[in-house]
């Protein structure tokens, strides 16, 4: 098996917060991109059919790099600034690489 890690986080927006999120979120991808070699892939998208309704993607080389992740300082403080903006708990799926 092989030992990469997936992760889909589907999030709900409270409406007047959506473009706040998106800047932050904006924010969170590019310090992943620069400071976590075990990240393979970190992109926001947003629902056509439901406003507010936005899926993280994820792609991490292994547990460890995933585990680095969210114990990183810039991960819970941008995390904490993102949670205002929710309009419910997200919903995460963690999937293996086949």
């Amino acid at each position: 098996m092989a030992a990469g890690v997936g992760i889909v986080a589907t999030l709900k927006i409270k409406p007047e917060k959506i473009k706040e999120f998106e800047s932050t979120f904006k924010e969170l991808m590019n310090i992943v991109s620069k400071k976590e070699p075990g990240n393979n892939y970190y992109e926001l998208h947003r629902s056509r059919e439901e406003e507010g309704t936005y899926v993280v993607m994820e792609q991490y080389v292994d547990q460890a790099a995933l585990d680095a992740h969210g114990k990183s300082d810039e991960f819970k403080s941008t995390s904490a600034k993102l949670g205002g903006c929710l309009a419910g708990a997200p919903e995460i799926k963690l999937f293996d690489a086949v």
